[in-house]
């Protein structure tokens, strides 16, 4: 239980810098990066919590976030270098930022996917 939580963890502080990049990037046109970044990395910096605090539903819970988290990603990715395609070369960065999250995402989806299929979430120590 330990691992995945402390995982989701570093997953959770990965979105915040990445929405703090997002920000820096363009602080005039990103302030939901900000915002969006800051509000799902600490949902899943207090989901890592709960699960190392031995919540049995931490892991579940983090699981839909990030599968909803991942599409939301995908759907933002494909808009943004659909735009920067069209010649919107301002959307480089996002584009970027954006993919990495889609990425981690879609890492930190399979991950623990695998942990809660093992039963590790289910354990003794988790109780």
């Amino acid at each position: 239980m330990k691992k995945p939580a402390t995982a989701l963890i570093g997953y959770g502080a990965f979105l915040i810098l990445m929405g703090l990049a997002g920000y820096l990037s363009n602080p005039e046109k990103a302030k939901t990066a900000l915002l969006s970044g800051g509000t799902f990395g600490l949902l899943n910096i207090g989901l890592g919590y709960l699960a190392l605090r031995g919540w049995r539903k931490a892991l579940p819970a983090a699981r839909a976030l990030v599968v909803l988290l991942g599409a939301v990603f995908l759907w933002r990715a494909i808009v943004t270098w659909s735009a920067y395609a069209s010649g919107n070369k301002d959307k480089l960065v996002a584009g970027a930022l954006i993919t990495s999250m889609l990425i981690a995402s879609a890492a930190m989806a399979v991950y623990l996917s695998r942990t809660l299929r093992r039963g590790t979430a289910g354990s003794a120590a988790a109780r």
